[in-house]
């Protein structure tokens, strides 16, 4: 697995910060590592937060756990280790 910089949750300033906060995972308050890895590049973080909202929360037909299940094929289908 690649090592990337990342800014540390804690560190994070300005519009880093704004970003991470919309970014933490709501039941346990930690932000994914998947997530952090565009620290560097918060125009990224931000185009990643959109994709991710509007494929989760786009499909009113699919409940969410539906949706997840469908992630985690297609992540397993393609040997995602995420």
């Amino acid at each position: 697995m690649a090592w990337i910089n990342t800014i540390p949750l804690g560190e994070a300033e300005g519009h880093l910060a704004q970003l991470y906060a919309a970014a933490l995972d709501p039941s346990t308050g930690a932000l994914d590592h998947i997530m952090a890895i565009h620290s560097l590049h918060p125009a990224g973080l931000e185009a990643h937060l959109m994709l991710y909202t509007a494929v989760m929360r786009g499909t009113p037909s699919l409940r969410k756990v539906d949706r997840e299940l469908v992630a985690l094929a297609v992540s397993t289908a393609n040997e995602c280790h995420y």
